[in-house]
């Protein structure tokens, strides 16, 4: 199996329960694998034999902007969007963290991870 990985993708977004966390934001950085078959692409040399990672790169900067309560909710959209749009691809993990969350102590930031398998499409 190839994988593609988008790594420590920065967006300011303004996802939180709080109000407060809807109004300032916050930076958030995502991390994504993706399984799909590149072998016909390492042979071609074609983008359109592979998954552009620009594409799903857009996919991340598009559902970053739709504010939620829960970083959960946003992994989930995200995941389901980038499986909508390449139903090639067999399993999805995004790390979402936020950097600066509202809370006491020092920290880099507090993350969530979700995960998925597909089903090959016959």
């Amino acid at each position: 199996m190839s994988k593609i990985f988008l790594e420590n993708v920065k967006i300011y977004a303004y996802h939180g329960v709080l109000p407060e966390e809807n109004i300032i934001g916050t930076y958030y950085i995502i991390n994504a694998e993706l399984h799909t078959d590149l072998w016909k692409a390492a042979e071609t040399d074609d983008l359109q034999d592979t998954i552009s990672y620009a594409d799903i790169n857009e996919i991340l900067q598009n559902e970053m902007k739709i504010k939620s309560k829960l970083l959960e909710h946003v992994a989930g959209r995200i995941i389901s969007k980038i499986h909508e749009k390449f139903s090639e691809i067999s399993y999805i993990k995004l790390k979402i963290t936020k950097t600066a969350p509202p809370m006491q102590g020092e920290m880099t930031g507090a993350s969530i991870e979700l995960e998925k398998s597909f089903k090959p499409e016959n």
